[in-house]
């Protein structure tokens, strides 16, 4: 069994050119790339997302919102995409340039463990949906969930990935224009809710700016892009560039599902504008076929959570604390850890975990796009881990930094509750902001660019 993100070239030394000059047959190609990465798109959560800002602040603020989100994720998505092919770089793999070996280590166990909360996050679902349909425990929906699930990551993602989400891709795109339909009918067309009132900018405001900065939240899509961007051909960047990781994924990721969200929420009768209110509003207005939907965009989504954790505590394990084990290890350890999370009401904390991780990705994603524009030097991903220092105090100093500085505005609701707007809106962009300044201003003023030894 082989979980590779790197391919099969030889490890190199800290001159590259052997890796480099290696060719793509064992990288996957266009199409199969493409539909393993669409499974992400298919989150419910993307579109209890627009439902909930939509509520929270409005349709016409909701929309500009995720207009911004699309043009973001696309323009830095693609930047991180390119390096990412070019060089085979994960998420792990590259914060040793912009970290160091130990920061590069804390960045893989933070990746683990957010990949492994979305795991239980979207399994929940699932389990809820069966639960309303069917009735029982939900230990046992939940056990049911993870047992379906561990063996579609068994291999590695060439082997399944691809095949999997190329035959769901229709159910969820088209699943979800059926339940539009279906509530329209049923429920005689949209319930305009009563105007949002605008928040004042003294609080945070405008909405549209905390509905984009409540997609920051979710920047983790960035490192999943790194990822699995390390799967694709040189030949082929471009093309990632805009449709598998750029612009016009987010448009269906974002746009799509935010557009559902809305619409369901304003048609349907006291429908719950959560996560886990979506997929039962859903199954209990469809039924056993809408049951299939929850199952479908669900298994897409968490094909990618469970391989992604699996893959990134392997790696932990392996380069950290030098623990050797087979893949399938890693992956029963990874379902091991997401049941007995999923006993855990995970549903209550989502908005709380969301800005909590928020503030740690938002950072590293912050120094990851600095130092891609500031640098002409690539690091190709199999340069082996003796080649890079402990640390990179540029890095550690901006991600330390921006880090305490977002958690503090995340706490500045229990100071007083008339800052919790500016805290929640203004913490993540503030974060970004110092993260990316403060990495720029040691990069560019200290002897090394980057953790590599040899480098400059």
């Amino acid at each position: 069994m082989s979980i590779n993100l790197t391919g099969s070239n030889e490890t190199v030394e800290a001159t590259d050119a052997l890796a480099r000059a290696g060719n793509d047959e064992d990288q996957m190609s266009r199409p199969k790339l493409l539909f393993a990465w669409s499974g992400s798109a298919s989150a419910m959560f993307f579109v209890y997302i627009g439902a909930a800002l939509g509520v929270a602040y409005g349709t016409t603020s909701a929309l500009i919102g995720i207009v911004l989100t699309i043009i973001t994720y696309g323009v830095i998505n693609a930047l991180l995409s390119k390096y990412s092919i070019n060089n085979r770089s994960t998420v792990a793999l590259f914060s040793r340039t912009i970290l160091g070996r130990t920061g590069s280590a804390i960045a893989t166990a933070i990746f683990a463990l957010v990949a492994i909360y979305y795991s239980v996050f979207e399994g929940s679902i699932v389990a809820v949906a069966l639960q309303a349909q069917f009735g029982g425990q939900l230990w046992f929906w939940s056990l049911i969930v993870v047992l379906y699930t561990t063996p579609l990551i068994v291999g590695g993602a060439r082997r399944f990935l691809d095949k999997i989400n190329g035959v769901l891709l229709p159910v969820y795109f088209f699943g979800l224009i059926a339940a539009v339909i279906w509530a329209g009918v049923k429920f005689d067309g949209l319930h305009v809710a009563p105007p949002v009132p605008a928040i004042p900018v003294g609080q945070g405001g405008p909405g549209w700016l905390a509905v984009y900065a409540s997609y920051m939240g979710i920047w983790i899509m960035m490192m999943y892009t790194m990822d699995y961007a390390a799967l694709g051909r040189r030949d082929d960047t471009k093309f990632h560039q805009w449709v598998t990781f750029g612009p016009i994924f987010y448009v269906l990721a974002y746009g799509f599902s935010g557009i559902v969200g809305i619409v369901l929420v304003s048609s349907i009768p006291g429908f719950e504008a959560s996560e886990g209110g979506v997929a039962v509003g859903i199954v209990n207005m469809m039924g056993i076929i809408g049951l299939i939907v929850i199952v479908a965009s669900q298994t897409r989504m968490n094909t990618a959570n469970y391989y992604l954790g699996t893959a990134n505590l392997a790696d932990l394990a392996r380069r950290v604390l030098k623990i050797k084990a087979p893949n399938i290890v890693f992956v029963i350890l990874n379902s091991v850890l997401v049941y007995l999370l999923m006993l855990l009401p995970v549903l209550q904390y989502i908005l709380l975990a969301l800005a909590w991780q928020g503030v740690l990705v938002t950072g590293w994603v912050a120094i990851a796009v600095t130092h891609v524009l500031l640098t002409k030097r690539q690091e190709h991903g199999q340069i082996d881990d003796v080649h890079y220092r402990r640390g990179n105090p540029a890095g550690l100093t901006a991600w330390i930094i921006a880090t305490i500085v977002g958690l503090l505005m995340l706490q500045l609701k229990y100071v007083n509750p008339d800052l919790a707007g500016i805290g929640s809106i203004w913490g993540p962009i503030v974060t970004a902001v110092l993260a990316s300044g403060v990495y720029a201003v040691m990069m560019l003023t200290t002897k090394h660019k980057t953790a590599l030894i040899t480098a400059g």
